[in-house]
C-alpha cells in the first residue's frame, strides 16, 4: 500500500521549505506544551494544585505522547506526512484549546493526555519529511532544522505567553497559543503537496530485538532526560529559590531553551561536515551535562540560567547523535516509527520521573532532584556504547 504520489527521490527547486514547515509545526507543538510550564506557579496557585499534582499531569501528557510517537510513526509511514499532520495537529490545536476552561487536577490531566496524543506526530513527521525530502549529505542540518523548532518554541513561548496572561489572565494565553495550529494547517495544504514521494509500505516486522534499537533508545530516552525536568520545572524551580513572579519569569525562560535551539544546529552541523563519530561526540554530550550535579549549589539567578543553558545544549546533542545513529542503522521506510520509539520512549521516562521530581520539590529537595537528574545521561550514554559494541551493529542495515 502507498499512498504517496510519484515524484522524483528528492524535491529539487523547494529543497529546504519542507523541513521549515516541520520547523514551524514543532515550533507550535512547544508553545503549546509549554505554555502550561511557563505559567506554573500562576496555575497552581489559582487552581491549588501542588507540585506532585502538577508532576501527574505532566505525566498524562508523557504517557499519550509515549503511546503516541511510535502509533503516528507507523501510520506517517502508511498514510503519508500531509495526510498525517494535518489530523495530528487539528487534534491537539482543539485540545490545546480545550485547556481555557479547565478547572483542576482532572480536566488538566484530560486536556494534556488529548494534546500529548496528537502532539505524538511532531518528530516522527520531521524525520519522514527529511528523509524524504533532502539528500543524505544534507540530512544532519535537515534534522537539526526540523526538530529545532521545538527548542525554539520553547525559547519564545515566556514572550508570547507571558503578556498575554498578564492581559487576560491564564485562560487567555491558553485560547491564543492553542490557535496557532490552525493556521498551520491552512500552509500546510500548500507547502505539503508533493512532500511523499513514492516508497513501499512495508509491513515487515520491526526489528525489536537489533541492539542498536535499544542503544537508540538508550541514548535517546536516558541521556536527554533532564530536558524534560528542566523545561518543566525550572520556573517552578526558579520562582520558589530566587522569588521570580510571572513577570519576571517571563523574561528569563527563553535562556535554558537557547542551548537547545543552538545545540541542534551545532551538533548537526558536527555531523554533516565530519561524518557520524558517534562514540566521541555523545561522549561529549555526557561530559558538558555533569555541571547539572552543581546546579542548585549556584548563588546566583544568573549563573543558575547559566548552567541551564549549557545542560540543555549538551543534552540536545543526545536527541541529534540518536536520530543519525538510528537512521544509519535502518531503511529510510521506518524513519516515522524510528523518531516515534526515540520520542515516545524519551516522553515514558518523563512520564515516570515527573511526579518524583515534583515531589521532591514540594519537599524543597532540590540538591537531590538535580543530582538524579545527572544521572541520566552518563546511564544513557553508558548503555549506549554496551549495546553498540554488539556485533549485529557493526553493519548499517539501512539502503
Amino acid at each position: 500500500m502507498s499512498p504517496q504520489n510519484p515524484a522524483r527521490p528528492y524535491i529539487d527547486k523547494y529543497t529546504w521549505l519542507p523541513s521549515v514547515s516541520m520547523l514551524l509545526v514543532s515550533f507550535i507543538s512547544y508553545v503549546d506544551r509549554n505554555t502550561m510550564a511557563i505559567l506554573a506557579p500562576v496555575i497552581l496557585r489559582e487552581t491549588h494544585l501542588n507540585a506532585e499534582q502538577y508532576g501527574f499531569i505532566i505525566s498524562c501528557f508523557s504517557i499519550a505522547y509515549m503511546v503516541g510517537n511510535p502509533l503516528w510513526g507507523r501510520l506517517l509511514d502508511r498514510w503519508g506526512v500531509r495526510r498525517g499532520m494535518t489530523a495530528a495537529v487539528g487534534l491537539w490545536s482543539v485540545a490545546a484549546i480545550a485547556h481555557t476552561w479547565a478547572t483542576g487536577f482532572m480536566s488538566f490531566g484530560i486536556a494534556r493526555a488529548v494534546l500529548g496524543a496528537g502532539e505524538g506526530a511532531t518528530f516522527p513527521g520531521g524525520l519522514r519529511t527529511v528523509t524524504q525530502t533532502l539528500p543524505p549529505s544534507k540530512r544532519g542540518r535537515g534534522l537539526a532544522l526540523a526538530y529545532s523548532g521545538g527548542s525554539l518554541g520553547a525559547m519564545i513561548t515566556p514572550f508570547i505567553v507571558t503578556p498575554i496572561a498578564l492581559r487576560f489572565g491564564w485562560h487567555g494565553a491558553f485560547f491564543v497559543t492553542g490557535s496557532f495550529g490552525m493556521l498551520w494547517l491552512i500552509l500546510w495544504q500548500f507547502v505539503g503537496r508533493g512532500v511523499d514521494r513514492r516508497t513501499e509500505y512495508t509491513t515487515a516486522a520491526f526489528p525489536w530485538k537489533h541492539p542498536a534499537v535499544w542503544a537508540y533508545i538508550s541514548a535517546y530516552a536516558l541521556g536527554a532526560m533532564p530536558l524534560g525536568m528542566i523545561l518543566y520545572d525550572s520556573s517552578l524551580y526558579l520562582h520558589a529559590r530566587f522569588g521570580w513572579e510571572q513577570a519576571t519569569l517571563g523574561k528569563v525562560l527563553w535562556i535554558p531553551p537557547l542551548g537547545w535551539e543552538v545545540g541542534y544546529f551545532i551538533w548537526g552541523t558536527i555531523l554533516d561536515r565530519f561524518g557520524p563519530r558517534f562514540r566521541g561526540l555523545l561522549l561529549a554530550c555526557m561530559l558538558l551535562s555533569l555541571p547539572l550535579w552543581f546546579l542548585h549549589s549556584l548563588p546566583s539567578g544568573g549563573l543558575v540560567l547559566a548552567e541551564m543553558f549549557l545542560a540543555m545544549f549538551a543534552l540536545s546533542g543526545f536527541v541529534v547523535l540518536a536520530v543519525a545513529y538510528v537512521t544509519r542503522m535502518f531503511p529510510s521506510d521506518h524513519a516515522g516509527l524510528l523518531s516515534g520509539i526515540g520520542a515516545g520512549s524519551w516522553s515514558a521516562v518523563v512520564a515516570l520521573t515527573s511526579p518524583s521530581f515534583g515531589r521532591l520539590f514540594d519537599q524543597h529537595n532540590y540538591e537531590l532532584a538535580f543530582r538524579i537528574a545527572t544521572l541520566f545521561p552518563i546511564a544513557g550514554y553508558a548503555l549506549w556504547r554496551i549495546l553498540n559494541n554488539s556485533k549485529s551493529c557493526s553493519q548499517p542495515l539501512s539502503n
